[in-house]
């Protein structure tokens, strides 16, 4: 199987993280991951954050910023990233006044239209991350396709995760083959249990509360429900340019267990090298 660099999303580890970034990136570092996908900077500025990854040998992948302080700051994100040579920049969701269906979305795209053609201008691409509330109809198609028909290709690409994706009901690996050529970063992401009274999104701090007798839990990849290898080959075939390890909640495990466990299913699997 072709070999991919892999990237852990470091909100996966985010206590750790707080504690001791440095000591997480020589940790993922040494267990064979090669660049980390940021979702905030603890406090750090962009010569500081650039500094330790050089120095555990890291990449940085792509990074999640958050659309509001984007709208408040965009050529400010650009800068940080631009200084961190981090060259995917993704929205990782839309608060529910902008997400597909409701009055904002159309603001939205606008929105993320001019963003990511001043992106590209500075030889940044930008991505969205997607959850399940944009596989909801919108004029007779998903809102996720219909947000990827109305901008066009080159100033928004997908960072299609292949959780939300599971969970919303279609199958990760015929979703990523329809985005091929547009999708450089696929976020790897295993559960067990199946959609119910309430959804985990702990990522965005919107977690509800899931119905008792639908039980739900993130997995390592690989040790959940997910089609592992059918998953990483159709991200290959859709070119993917990184696979991005995430784990919202860690169960029994540490952080880092979990991380291993992941990069170990994508070990077997041949995309990386031990």
């Amino acid at each position: 199987m072709k070999q991919i660099p892999v990237g852990y999303q470091l909100y996966s580890a985010r206590e750790d993280a707080q504690r001791d970034l440095a000591g997480v990136l020589h940790a993922l570092k040494a267990m064979g991951y090669d660049g980390v996908e940021f979702a905030g900077f603890f406090g750090r500025s962009a010569q500081e954050i650039k500094a330790m990854l050089n120095e555990a040998g890291l990449q940085a992948a792509s990074s999640h910023v958050a659309v509001q302080a984007l709208q408040q700051d965009p050529f400010g994100a650009i800068s940080y990233h631009r200084e961190i040579g981090c060259k995917y920049l993704a929205i990782p969701s839309l608060d529910p006044a902008h997400r597909p269906g409701t009055a904002g979305f159309a603001s939205m795209i606008s929105f993320i239209s001019w963003f990511g053609r001043v992106c590209r201008e500075a030889g940044i691409q930008l991505l969205y991350h997607n959850h399940d509330f944009e596989f909801v109809d919108v004029c007779g198609i998903y809102g996720l396709d219909f947000l990827y028909d109305a901008v066009e290709s080159e100033f928004l690409q997908t960072e299609i995760d292949v959780c939300w994706v599971k969970y919303a009901g279609e199958d990760p690996a015929a979703y990523l083959r329809k985005y091929a050529g547009r999708a450089p970063i696929v976020h790897l992401k295993d559960y067990v249990g199946v959609k119910g009274g309430g959804t985990p999104y702990a990522l965005i701090g919107q977690e509800q509360k899931a119905d008792e007798h639908v039980p739900f839990a993130f997995k390592p990849f690989g040790y959940g429900c997910q089609d592992a290898k059918g998953v990483v080959e159709a991200g290959i075939d859709a070119g993917a340019k990184w696979f991005v390890i995430e784990q919202d909640h860690w169960n029994d495990l540490t952080p880092m267990e979990n991380a291993k466990m992941s990069l170990d299913t994508l070990i077997k699997l041949g995309v990386k090298q031990k």
